[in-house]
């Protein structure tokens, strides 16, 4: 039966001068494709993340190639290696250390380059974290924008955060283990406790474990677990506002505004509605200065800037 199943992958054209950009396991080394290792062993050479996690890879399948180094650190003096042997003929594979390069890995610079020299990229799909987690997330997942990792620095991943509260699509980030608590409290803080969440650890690896239900309720059980592994975060995108939500959300900020500031009443509106600061505050701001005196009207104009 496995030869036959080679036989299908071999029928395949797999021209020379040619890079292949490969999906390799990203974590079952069960679920690597039949035409990834038969392209890997037909290939002349493989351009690896780190060459010390593709050579048990390869070893694990009794494939052994030359290896070329082609990390974040080194990209553009590994594309010129790349397009140096696909000019002299050779079947590049190019892989990263885990699931399809170029997402959020290594790898696209280089299939960049090699196109720019007019040579082809072909790519082999396979296992991907990110489609895993979207394909058990649920209807609310599509259409989703893919947008890795969010940056490390806390004022900073509460401004990216900020600026994607709006988006009606899901968001699907990846997060490294230790900053788990921190990006699921900044989203909780950003979005609101209402929208629903995937949080999907060590995916197809002994202890997979894929938590969901609203951020509310998956930010209390994710604090009360030390976090390990990998994860990919799903979550909801925003929800439409319709004329009688907006009408809602104008008498809570009326009535906010009679005891606290501009902002204030839009921070304190968006934790009650879950709906982003930067949706209400404008209203807030314009319900503001209809009820302001001369003299008030200043100080909102001050909170805007």
């Amino acid at each position: 039966m496995s030869s036959d199943l080679f036989e299908l992958a071999s029928r395949q054209s797999y021209p020379s001068g040619t890079l292949y950009v490969v999906a390799t396991p990203i974590g079952n080394l069960a679920d690597i494709s039949l035409r990834a290792l038969h392209l890997l062993a037909l290939c002349d050479r493989v351009a690896a993340e780190d060459t010390r996690t593709t050579a048990p890879l390869l070893a694990r399948y009794g494939i052994s190639k030359p290896m070329l180094p082609a990390h974040e650190h080194n990209e553009r003096e590994a594309a010129e290696r790349v397009v140096s042997h696909l000019r002299a003929g050779e079947r590049i594979a190019y892989v990263s250390d885990a699931g399809t390069p170029g997402i959020s890995d290594p790898g696209a610079r280089v299939a960049d380059a090699v196109r720019a020299a007019g040579l082809p990229v072909v790519p082999l799909p396979g296992a991907s974290a990110l489609l895993a987690a979207v394909s058990v997330a649920g209807p609310w997942a599509s259409p989703f924008t893919f947008i890795g990792f969010l940056p490390t620095k806390t004022k900073q991943r509460a401004g990216e955060l900020t600026r994607l509260a709006t988006s009606r699509e899901a968001l699907v980030l990846y997060e490294a283990p230790h900053r788990l608590h921190a990006t699921v409290s900044a989203l909780l803080t950003a979005f609101g406790g209402a929208r629903r969440i995937l949080v999907a650890r060590e995916l197809t690896k002994l202890h997979e474990t894929l938590l969901t239900g609203t951020l509310a309720e998956v930010h209390d059980r994710v604090v009360e677990e030390t976090p390990r592994g990998e994860y990919v975060i799903v979550v909801e995108g925003a929800p439409p506002v319709t004329h009688d939500d907006e009408a809602q959300h104008d008498r809570l900020l009326s009535m906010l505004l009679e005891e606290t500031s501009v902002s204030a009443a839009a921070r304190l509106a968006a934790r009650l509605t879950g709906v982003p600061r930067d949706v209400l505050y404008p209203r807030a701001l314009k319900l503001g200065r209809a009820g302001a005196t001369d003299d008030e009207s200043g100080d909102d104009a001050v909170e805007e800037d």
